[in-house]
């Protein structure tokens, strides 16, 4: 009884024809609860830099609409211009006007000139000591996925299809090692979907908790890029013409200690 055609409900034995209109009369459902407050790290009334925290979509999909930074924004007239994953913290940039929020796309982009910096806890990364960097220029393919259908991931280890491939950039530098892991900075140019995660599968050092990228270039059959249990954090954003040599930079959100509650609770 969800679905009208031409205004009657639609029988499961109705043949359809051209030019028919069809209404889906989609139920509700439940969104979960999400960290709807963040700290303003720049705003000059029309590009807005915060510190986005974990576990806030930027965009709506995955099972968010309403809970969402993107709806959050809203009343302020700011749009996101790029996007961080659901579970990565840190620097996400917004803007109030299409112009600015064009032109800030546009430095996003592999040859935007734009240097992004993150602060990633991974497991060990191999033959990498303190101090030292490590570059990783491995694609990031489309590969076939049981949930999803498709899903970027690292280079499989064993044959199988690829639909579709993108280059990739990334630079890494062991900050910290620890009997848990390693902390790494890891910066990007190109910005491809799930680059570092992707990237650190490749190595063989997913990052820590993550459910989806595996070692081994494993992906889980039962997990999505949207769920959470890994650190991932945009630490410093540079090189942006516009505002000459100013850095962002947000230093990332003690392991533990939650600063930002959620007061956004399950609706429909």
């Amino acid at each position: 009884g969800e679905l009208d055609c031409n205004g009657d409900c639609l029988r499961d034995d109705r043949r359809l024809v051209g030019s028919e209109t069809i209404i889906w009369r989609r139920p509700p459902w439940l969104e979960e609860s999400i960290p709807d407050q963040w700290e303003t790290i720049h705003d000059d009334g029309d590009l807005l830099v915060i510190s986005k925290p974990s576990g806030l979509p930027v965009m709506p999909g995955g099972g968010f609409l309403r809970h969402t930074l993107t709806a959050l924004l809203e009343p302020t007239g700011a749009r996101p211009v790029h996007r961080l994953g659901r579970f990565t913290s840190g620097l996400q940039v917004c803007a109030r006007t299409p112009q600015t929020r064009s032109l800030w796309s546009k430095q996003f982009r592999p040859d935007g000139g734009c240097r992004k910096v993150y602060q990633a806890w991974a497991q060990r990364v191999p033959g990498l000591e303190l101090g030292q960097a490590l570059t990783v220029t491995s694609d990031v393919v489309e590969r076939p996925h049981p949930l999803l259908g498709w899903i970027w991931g690292p280079e499989p280890m064993e044959e199988e299809p690829i639909r579709k491939r993108l280059s990739a950039h990334s630079e890494l530098r062991l900050l910290e090692r620890t009997a848990d892991g390693d902390r790494l900075q890891v910066t990007i140019t190109t910005g491809r979907p799930h680059q570092i995660r992707i990237h650190l599968a490749q190595l063989g050092s997913p990052l820590v908790g993550d459910p989806l990228y595996l070692s081994n270039c494993e992906i889980s059959a039962t997990a999505t890029p949207g769920d959470g249990g890994y650190r991932l954090h945009a630490w410093q954003l540079s090189g942006l013409p516009q505002l000459g040599d100013v850095v962002f930079h947000v230093p990332p959100p003690v392991e533990g200690v939650q600063t930002l509650r959620n007061s956004i609770k399950r609706e429909k």
